[in-house]
């Protein structure tokens, strides 16, 4: 398995290692439950330096991006991001992905650790026949890049102590606080730059920061010191799972695969159809309209039971109802204290409010669609 640059750091700390994507990665350091918790109501820091990254650029960067991806890059301004995907002609998905515009002709893609030498060949076999290949120019850093993710409500209250503003390129910024949903710039850190982002995969407010491996651990380290006055803690691919998991964001290889549209998914807003062309269009045309044989709902439990699971089988209501689907991604919520899940069924059984019966160690327990995402902040 690979490691990253972080993997004596997580070894000090005590935490539990395991296989995740061909890594070996800290699934928790103390409980998924603590960690989980920390991000929803202080900070939490993971470590995802075994997710790629790669960059496109060029004269014609922006066009190619337009026709491999489903998201419209005419509407990214320098230094703004957008969740996309990646599709083949059939409407299956790659993979998903966050692309940034860092100039006006360089962009980054931060791609699933799983597929990144999938997603390479792809975009290279794409660039291949592409018209305007020559004005293209792709590079996979991904063996050379870690990344960090600082998430959590009282992210804000540290973050510019560590990396001093203003910016140096993408969105202008004075501080790393001052950026806004989605955006991307370059800032100081010692004597080095790292790019600093405000995206997010656990519904909070946070940092992502992309630098050379070389800086990644003074980086983690520096963030740990600085945000423990502030209920900071590092936090593994445990409570990462379960967040995302209450916010209904995918994870490819459950909810997203190749054989697997974003239109199925709930991904319909990030399809750009008024771009006259791209890979997949016509498929995900027809299933927007309407052609759709199962869609992805979020439930929740109305019974006690064990936590659902990927894999358990998703059944109608009654002792006769028919197997509908099966779940995806199911978890016991810390957050709201029962069991959530997600998972495929008919169109007619994916609304909020259907009935449904999750079969679990053998026995069938009572759920119910509800709107996404499952958790929603207190007001």
């Amino acid at each position: 398995m690979k490691r990253t640059a972080l993997f004596e750091s997580h070894q000090k700390l005590g935490a539990k290692l395991v296989e995740f994507g061909g890594w070996e990665m800290p699934v928790q350091y103390t409980s998924i439950t603590r960690e989980h918790l920390a991000v929803r109501t202080a900070a939490g820091m993971f470590d995802i330096s075994h997710m790629g990254e790669i960059y496109a650029s060029g004269p014609a960067a922006e066009s190619f991006l337009n026709h491999v991806l489903t998201n419209d890059a005419r509407a990214l301004a320098v230094g703004q991001g957008q969740y996309t995907l990646l599709c083949n002609q059939g409407g299956g998905t790659v993979d998903d992905l966050y692309a940034y515009r860092l100039a006006p002709d360089e962009y980054l893609f931060i791609v699933n650790a799983s597929r990144i030498p999938n997603d390479f060949d792809w975009l290279q076999r794409q660039w291949a026949i592409f018209p305007n290949a020559d004005q293209v120019r792709l590079r996979n850093a991904s063996e050379t890049t870690g990344a960090l993710a600082v998430q959590g409500p009282r992210v804000a209250q540290f973050i510019d102590s560590v990396f001093p503003g203003p910016s140096l390129a993408g969105t202008v910024a004075g501080h790393v606080s001052e950026l806004k949903k989605n955006q991307v710039a370059r800032f100081r850190f010692g004597t080095a730059e790292v790019w600093i982002s405000r995206t997010g995969y656990t519904g909070e407010d946070g940092v992502e920061i992309v630098a050379p491996n070389d800086v990644i651990v003074s980086a983690w380290n520096r963030l740990l010191e600085a945000g423990q006055p502030h209920g900071l803690i590092p936090a593994g691919l445990g409570a990462r799972d379960t967040l995302r998991t209450e916010m209904c964001y995918p994870l490819y290889g459950q909810e997203l695969d190749e054989h697997t549209s974003p239109i199925e998914a709930g991904l319909g807003f990030f399809v750009a159809l008024e771009k006259r062309d791209f890979l997949g269009r016509s498929i995900l045309a027809e299933q927007k309209a309407g052609k759709l044989a199962r869609k992805l709902a979020a439930f929740k439990m109305t019974e006690r039971s064990a936590p659902p699971r990927p894999h358990y089988t998703i059944w109608a209501v009654g002792s006769e109802g028919a197997r509908l689907g099966q779940v995806t991604s199911g978890t016991q919520s810390p957050s709201l204290n029962l069991g959530i899940g997600l998972g495929y069924v008919p169109p007619e059984s994916a609304a909020p409010g259907s009935l449904l019966s999750i079969e679990i160690r053998g026995k069938r327990a009572g759920a119910q669609v509800v709107r996404k995402p499952l958790y929603r902040k207190p007001s």
